[in-house]
């Protein structure tokens, strides 16, 4: 049998935690926990534009957020788990330092097939659409599963130092919980058209959730902070023109896209990458004023709000444009 010319994603959906909360909410919980200092109201919302966040319940792990994606992905598709070749987990958040978390999501399915795990920051769930249509077009594997879960409000300090460390954590208080999943399947009409990737690893340190060593032999996660001008540093030398590169070598530009679905650690990022990337900010599929900082859910989340709405419909054009932390940026080219 002759390897398939192309992979198609054939079905994308998200689990949202029933429990939300708003930031105004937020900040009288940090209130309370910090007596004594004067937490700055409103500041949050007008940094990052979150209004609101979703929280997973307590005992809830990433796997658990992924397989509720993964199950709904299945249900609209007819697949059962032993149809499926390859699972790939990609997220920031993980059940565990070892073994891959893949293999929860594939327990918890019931599913009996090859699995590993993709982890690079927010781009995790792209690199893995990348990897699952080289396995597909290769001949390879004809079914993937790309889960994601993350689960990261557990990781909001909720007691801070000083109005300067508040401020300094401000995009740890941005996180939200969810699950996303997508189905990739060999086709025989172009599905996913192309990808380009591209990094600045020198700017590694502008966008860091670190490990600490306590001294006590533990190692504990510290809060996620940004060097906003590091940052803004690390992106400007990426060129980030180059992610039309994989639609002007179509012929498509930013216009062509029914919707442009791109990571967002906040609005005002949002809106600068559009202006960088000349991409016009209407195209731009937006989740982080109601849905916070999903990571790497992000774009799986907007293709799924997107497709449920009847913003994108079967045969539209789609560019998933991502930025993580690292710095890698990239896109990837679909046709829904």
């Amino acid at each position: 049998m002759s390897a398939p010319r192309y992979s198609q994603v054939t079905a994308v959906a998200a689990h949202l935690p029933a429990d939300s909360l708003t930031t105004p909410q937020l900040e009288e919980l940090l209130a309370e926990r910090n007596p004594g200092m004067d937490i700055p109201r409103g500041l949050i919302e007008r940094l990052s534009g979150v209004r609101r966040r979703h929280v997973a319940p307590a005992g809830e792990l990433p796997s658990d957020l992924a397989v509720a994606a993964a199950r709904d992905v299945l249900r609209q598709t007819g697949h059962t788990p032993p149809s499926i070749d390859l699972i790939i987990y990609a997220g920031v958040s993980a059940d565990a330092v070892e073994p891959a978390t893949g293999h929860m999501v594939a327990a918890k399915l019931g599913a009996d097939c090859p699995v590993f795990d993709v982890r690079n920051a927010c781009n995790s769930v792209l690199n893995a659409i990348e990897i699952a249509d080289l396995f597909i077009t290769s001949g390879r594997h004809r079914t993937v599963l790309i889960a994601c879960g993350e689960f990261l409000t557990c990781t909001m300090p909720m007691r801070t130092a000083s109005e300067k460390d508040f401020v300094a954590a401000i995009p740890s208080y941005t996180v939200s919980d969810s699950g996303t999943a997508l189905l990739m399947q060999a086709s025989d009409v172009p599905g996913v058209l192309g990808h380009r990737f591209f990094a600045s690893s020198a700017h590694w340190d502008a966008s860091v959730m670190p490990f600490i060593n306590d001294g006590t032999g533990t190692l504990r996660t510290g809060a996620f902070t940004i060097d906003s001008v590091g940052l803004a540093v690390g992106v400007k030398k990426l060129d980030l023109s180059m992610l039309r590169q994989p639609l002007a070598e179509h012929g498509f530009g930013w216009e062509d896209m029914a919707t442009v679905c791109a990571h967002q650690p906040s609005l005002a990022a949002l809106r600068w990458v559009c202006e960088l990337m000349g991409a016009p900010q209407d195209k731009a599929e937006v989740t982080i004023v109601d849905h916070g900082n999903l990571a790497a859910s992000t774009i799986p989340m907007q293709l799924h709000l997107a497709t449920q709405a009847g913003r994108v419909r079967r045969g539209d054009l789609v560019a998933l444009v991502g930025l993580a932390s690292g710095l890698s940026v990239g896109t990837v080219l679909l046709r829904w």
